[in-house]
Formats: C-alpha cells, sequence, structure tokens
C-alpha cells in the first residue's frame, strides 16, 4: 500500500523480536511496530521524525511491556490522507489502533506533535491512560500558548501551504537540518545516519504535505483542547519532561494547567532531540516514572 522504506541499513533498528503491521482505525491507516508483553504502552513521535525515534526506548521497555510504537497519520510509513490532522481526530486514530490490537489502557509516552495527539487522546479516553509522560512540546491552547507562538524559532508554525510545499520538494533534508540543528543542544548527536534516514521518509509523496498539514491545524487544536480543559483537568500521574536545553522544567509548569499530579524533570545535555542527545537518561527517567507512579 505504502512506498517502500528508505534503506535503515546504517539506522537502530528494532528488535527483532517486534512485528510490524499496518492498521486501519478511524478512515485511515497506520504503521504500527509492536513488541515485549506485560502492561502496554504506546510512544508517539513528533515532527522531523517517526516512530522509529523510539527505537532505545522500545528496546528496553519490551523487557516487562508490550510497546506500541506507531506512525502518526501522514508521516513516516503511515497513509497520508487528506485531512484529519487536528489532534483530536488523530486521538481517535489511536483509539482505534488500540482496538484493533485488544488494548484496553495504556501508559503513554509522547514527544512534540506527539504531546499534542496524546494529549488529545488522553482527554477524550481519560479511562484508558494509567500514566502519560510528556516531552518537550508544549500544547496549542493551554498555559503560556501565546507567549510560546512568539518565540521566532516557531516560525514554521504559520509555514505551509502550496507555494512553501513546492520551496521545499527535492529540498526536504535542508529544511529539516534546520530543526535537527538548531533545536539542539549539540547538533553533532543528532547523526548523519538519522538525517538520512528521516530525510529519505519525509521526502516520500505527501509526506511534506501532511507534515505541514500537522501544524496548519494548530488553531482547530487550540480550540479543542481548551474545551478538553473546560470538561477537567487529567487525573492521571504525569511525567513532564524537558530538554536541559529546551524546556527544562518548564514542562512542568505548562502541564500544571492541564492536570493534577504533575511531577517535573529534565534531560540534562540536551535539546529538543532526547532520544538523540541523550538516550540513556531519557530511557531512565521514562522508566523510573513507569516503576514508580
Amino acid at each position: 500500500m505504502f512506498s517502500a522504506e528508505p534503506d535503515a541499513s546504517a539506522f537502530p533498528a528494532f528488535p527483532a523480536a517486534f512485528t510490524r503491521q499496518d492498521i486501519a482505525t478511524n478512515g485511515t491507516t497506520l504503521h504500527v511496530r509492536t513488541g515485549g508483553a506485560g502492561p502496554a504502552v504506546l510512544l508517539l513521535h513528533g515532527y522531523g521524525e517517526t516512530g522509529d525515534m523510539w527505537v532505545p526506548l522500545a528496546a528496553d521497555l519490551a523487557a516487562d511491556h508490550r510497546v506500541i510504537v506507531p506512525d502518526l497519520r501522514g508521516m513516516g510509513l503511515s497513509a497520508r490522507p487528506e485531512g484529519g490532522y487536528d489532534k483530536k481526530t488523530q486521538g481517535q486514530d489511536v483509539a482505534g489502533l488500540l482496538d484493533a490490537l485488544g488494548v484496553d489502557s495504556v501508559d503513554l509516552v509522547t514527544h512534540d506533535i506527539g504531546n499534542m495527539v496524546g494529549y488529545a487522546f488522553a482527554a477524550q479516553y481519560r479511562d484508558r491512560v494509567r500514566s502519560f509522560t510528556l516531552i518537550d512540546a508544549p500544547l496549542p491552547g493551554i498555559g503560556p500558548w501565546e507567549e510560546i507562538l512568539k518565540n521566532p524559532l516557531l516560525w514554521h508554525f504559520r509555514f505551509g501551504g502550496p507555494d512553501m510545499e513546492r520551496l521545499v520538494e527535492g529540498r526536504e533534508r535542508i529544511y529539516l537540518d534546520r530543526f535537527w540543528n538548531e533545536f539542539s543542544a549539540d547538533r553533532t548527536r543528532f547523526t548523519e545516519a538519522a538525517r538520512q534516514h528521516y530525510a529519505a521518509l519525509y521526502a516520500l509523496p505527501g509526506a511534506m504535505h501532511a507534515g505541514f498539514s500537522q501544524f496548519a491545524a494548530f488553531d482547530q487544536d487550540a480550540l479543542d483542547n481548551q474545551a478538553f480543559l473546560a470538561a477537567g483537568k487529567l487525573t492521571m500521574p504525569v511525567l513532564a519532561l524537558g530538554g536541559e536545553k529546551s524546556f527544562g522544567m518548564g514542562m512542568a509548569g505548562m502541564m500544571a494547567f492541564a492536570a493534577t499530579d504533575v511531577t517535573g524533570d529534565v534531560v540534562p545535555a540536551s535539546g529538543h532531540w532526547i532520544m538523540e542527545e541523550n538516550p540513556a537518561a531519557t530511557v531512565a527517567l521514562v522508566r523510573g516514572f513507569l516503576k514508580g507512579k
């Protein structure tokens, strides 16, 4: 159904025991990796990467968890429908995916746009989320969102449309390098192999259009999130992690607007790209939270 995956021989792979499948859900199809056994944990990636970012954490957690790692709607090897990139709809994608896998509830671990999809899922299906770890990205419409939008580093939130797509077409690596470089504490930790891997995935037909659509939905996401918040804050245990050279402990402050039981912590020696810049510390922080929650 989908374009062949780019050569990943130089990129870290999921353990051999993990399986891959394409699962129909909510009017689209998600590419999903699953492995391990035990309480289910769901890992949601962000922009500039795919579910492949989670290899170190997935490999660790599979020792005692059932690990589920999808590519979000329109990203990686998932289908790229024309619409449905608001995070409320993508939260429903997640619910349908779990239904198809026979999973009632999960520990949720998310990064970047995955935070936004994860929050929309948790807010709509509160009894299906045992705990929620969010890493280094804000939620549209919640807390200091309007102030965050003023940061000039985030100009890409408003970048999109057919002319922008024409400018980026064939130059996906140039566009993405800007994020990988500027949002890193040490850009060399985002390896050349990783850059080639993700640039090839984002160069697949329709992939950049779908990526721009994730950002174009932010205004609707803000409205939806305000409605979710009006129904009450999240009550499951929340871990808010920020990169030391990125959001840091500010993540905990932001999540205090949306949840009642928030623990904050920092991924040391890291910017935004926590799994590339300090995977060992990220894995330790997430595993410690899951063990102690």
